[in-house]
């Protein structure tokens, strides 16, 4: 195990960290996203994004593209490369504003966090379609891992954190069971060759109807290309 460090919450970390994994020349055969933060008061990352957006979603959107080439070259036929986007149930009531994608109009801690998880399912699907355009093999699926027990809940009312310490021996997953769908969708053989699937408990499920609007999928997709300053290859796949 080798440790190289990348703050997702940076654009110019995440550069770095690039540039330093393709100095060691190895290949890529599973990349998860799986770094986030949650219910945050309102703030900005260094690049000025909205916090909910700019570490969950767009960290995550920017380092999967930087990696793609590596991705595609490590991908056999027989052996696909694979992507593992890790979002939330909370991407159900989610709803994306695509003309405030920072929240500026209006911040909610809740909307702005469910805002970003839908943009990984959106995202995760319009990358499925660009490579399998390009005849890329290389997958890409989206992960709810349930309520897990971590520190993702910090910033919630002190009411509710002694409810959940109360309650999470019951209704709250350990990490170690929240990973198990993510680790499914990395390795399991019933996964080879099968991308753009909504993963919960190990399972196939649908998420929410609108994750299937192939047209918001591509303007989220553009506007985040910008957002990010890298070019939009889905402008040339039909």
């Amino acid at each position: 195990v080798e440790f190289l460090y990348c703050d997702l919450a940076s654009m110019k970390s995440i550069w770095q960290f690039v540039q330093r994994f393709r100095a060691k020349n190895c290949p890529l055969h599973v990349l998860v996203n799986n770094a986030g933060v949650m219910l945050v008061p309102e703030r900005k990352t260094e690049d000025g994004f909205e916090e909910h957006f700019g570490l969950n979603y767009l960290g995550h959107f920017l380092l999967t593209n930087l990696l793609l080439d590596t991705l595609k070259q490590s991908g056999t036929h027989s052996h696909n490369a694979r992507i593992i986007t890790v979002a939330s149930a909370t991407h159900y009531v989610g709803k994306l504003h695509l003309n405030d994608l920072q929240s500026r109009c209006s911040y909610s801690p809740h909307g702005a966090y469910a805002q970003s998880k839908l943009a990984l399912v959106l995202f995760t699907y319009q990358l499925q379609h660009l490579l399998t355009a390009n005849g890329s093999h290389v997958t890409a699926n989206v992960v709810d891992p349930g309520v897990v027990n971590t520190d993702l809940y910090k910033h919630i009312s002190w009411v509710v954190k002694v409810a959940k310490w109360m309650t999470a021996w019951l209704f709250f997953k350990t990490p170690e069971e929240g990973a198990s769908t993510s680790i499914y969708a990395a390795v399991s053989p019933e996964m080879e060759g099968a991308g753009g699937c909504y993963l919960y408990n190990e399972e196939r499920t649908k998420s929410a109807d609108v994750t299937y609007d192939e047209e918001l999928q591509r303007r989220l997709w553009t506007e985040s290309c910008k957002m990010v300053g890298i070019s939009d290859e889905s402008s040339r796949v039909p």
